[in-house]
């Protein structure tokens, strides 16, 4: 990946629904070159899918909470079971495995607070393996897909 590939991804993090002419132009390419760019990109996996935006509480999301999930036991099993688990909950909009404790942290959206209430009751405080979950209400988003530094 050089410079060119780098203001590409630049570009396309902006605005991913720009013509690939608007693109080669503000990366001074002519497009032929820059289809071919992007589409290496897509190929080797960098750039990973296109998407809109959205304003969940335009959407009718109006509750976001951070879960800080601590399991009993970390063997390899337990630990697929709780990611397999927590990934099919569409609720759950991120969730990181991480080093240490707690070992997931999620981000889940709902429409209400009862509707949280009955996810956190009902579906994810009943996942096998999960000893402990903390979690905070989270009350204004400052920094929300900002675009990855190249």
């Amino acid at each position: 990946m050089d410079a060119i590939d780098r203001k590409i991804l630049a570009q396309l993090q902006k605005d991913g629904r720009q013509t690939v002419t608007e693109l080669a132009e503000k990366v001074q390419l002519s497009v032929s070159p820059c289809l071919r760019r992007v589409r290496q990109l897509e190929r080797t996996g960098i750039i990973t899918g296109y998407h809109a935006s959205i304003d969940p509480r335009k959407a009718g999301l109006e509750f976001q909470a951070l879960l800080f999930i601590t399991v009993s036991r970390s063997d390899a099993g337990t630990m697929a079971s709780i990611e397999r688990s927590l990934a099919d909950i569409d609720e759950i909009i991120e969730c990181q495995r991480l080093f240490g404790e707690p070992d997931f942290l999620v981000k889940a959206l709902t429409r209400t607070l009862a509707d949280y209430q009955e996810l956190y009751d009902q579906r994810i405080s009943v996942i096998p393996g999960i000893e402990r979950i903390r979690s905070t209400l989270v009350m204004r988003s400052v920094v929300v897909s900002r675009p990855i530094a190249l």
